[in-house]
């Protein structure tokens, strides 16, 4: 008996299922850690949690060079850092107690290229590195400075304290200002005030105390003047004020007197600029001694007087005055005031006083017609102390 043609075609699509399901079962892996079409890609690692930063940044220009290079890492501690200068030189450096900062200590040059590698250890242990370079600014102009009294100095009490930029003016006198530091052993109160645009003073209200030690510093390097000026370098200086001695000429009394501590120390018979003629007196005011020459020149063709030497010669202004012998003039000392201007004294009184002095002592002069013009140095003390305090460019 034969059988419907549609039983046999109906087992047939059941074996070719049947066979196909086999070949897919025979493809597919059961491997473990395998997954179904990507059993080659290698999972990607993970980067190190250290994170190194640079302050400046890389590439940076125009740095100031007195600006701390620091390099930081966070999630991580440092392992090494390392700056040089573009002759390989290394910068000194401190690692932080915690191995987190990394800071430059010496400041660095104008125009200059430095490069900077570091390295750290991050929390998860793995490394991370941090490479880069910056430029220092370049200056149009570094003018230099100066200052006054010089170092290991025993001056009087009246001794300003003077800092001055002979080669170029400054703009910015606020931030110069800001830079200039005294110290002293003993409080004392005082002040900077700006001249000129060339030079700062700072000088105490009253007559420093004798014996006080002071030390001025000038943090000028990298210093911006103004104008594309820089400072060209850091100035200090440390001094000592001297024993306490101040002079005093009462011109129309024909006498020189020496106070030491407030006493009279010394009593000198004098012959003073000339009364009647403004042009000639010994200006009243106060002034410091200035310079101290064993034999001055004298020689002044306006007056008609040439090579004209006088021995014991103190400065004490910039406007021509001096104390000093003048034993051509004998006649008048102690009696008449007879001089263009300076105090004559007999040879020996000269002499010792002149042995007495110290550069910054004051002179106290009073009775002339005329007074002490502001117009050279040093007329510090010329100032009344509230104009004085005025002239800070702080105030």
């Amino acid at each position: 008996m034969r059988r419907p043609a549609t039983t046999t075609r109906t087992t047939g699509l059941i074996g070719a299922l049947f066979l196909v399901l086999a070949l897919l079962a025979a493809c597919t892996s059961e491997q473990p850690g395998a997954s179904g079409g990507g059993g080659d890609t290698q999972r990607q690692e993970a980067p190190p949690k250290a994170k190194l930063t640079a302050t400046p940044a890389a590439n940076a220009v125009d740095v100031p060079p007195t600006e701390p290079v620091t390099i930081t890492v966070a999630e991580g501690t440092l392992d090494t850092v390392e700056l040089v200068n573009a002759e390989g030189k290394g910068i000194k450096g401190e690692v932080s107690a915690d191995k987190l900062t990394w800071t430059s200590a010496e400041v660095l040059g104008y125009g200059k290229q430095y490069t900077y590698t570091a390295s750290a250890t991050g929390s998860d242990g793995k490394k991370a590195e941090l490479k880069g370079a910056f430029t220092t600014l370049k200056p149009a102009k570094t003018p230099r400075a100066t200052i006054n009294p010089a170092d290991n100095a025993e001056v009087g009490v009246a001794m300003p304290i003077s800092v001055k930029f002979p080669e170029g003016k400054v703009a910015d006198k606020a931030a110069v200002e800001k830079a200039l530091t005294v110290r002293t052993s003993t409080p004392v109160e005082g002040s900077w005030a700006w001249l000129n645009d060339q030079q700062v003073d700072w000088r105490p209200k009253e007559y420093w105390p004798a014996g006080t030690k002071v030390t001025v510093t000038a943090k000028l390097y990298g210093l911006a003047y103004g104008g594309g000026a820089y400072g060209k370098a850091d100035l200090s200086t440390k001094f000592t004020i001297g024993r306490n001695q101040v002079v005093k000429i009462h011109t129309p009394d024909h006498r020189m007197d020496v106070y030491r501590d407030g006493k009279l120390f010394a009593s000198y018979p004098a012959s003073n600029g000339k009364d009647d003629d403004p042009n000639l007196n010994t200006p009243n005011g106060t002034m410091i001694v200035m310079q101290k020459d064993p034999i001055g020149d004298f020689s002044n063709p306006r007056y008609g007087y040439t090579n004209v030497k006088k021995k014991w010669a103190v400065r004490f202004s910039n406007h021509g005055e001096f104390i000093h012998e003048n034993e051509e003039n004998r006649a008048n000392i102690g009696k008449v005031n007879s001089s263009h201007g300076c105090v004559n004294l007999f040879e020996a009184d000269a002499k010792a006083y002149f042995d007495s002095a110290l550069i910054g002592d004051p002179v106290e002069v009073s009775g002339s017609k005329a007074n002490m013009p502001t117009t050279s140095d040093v007329f510090d003390w010329l100032i009344p102390w509230g104009q004085w305090q005025s002239m800070s460019a702080l105030r």
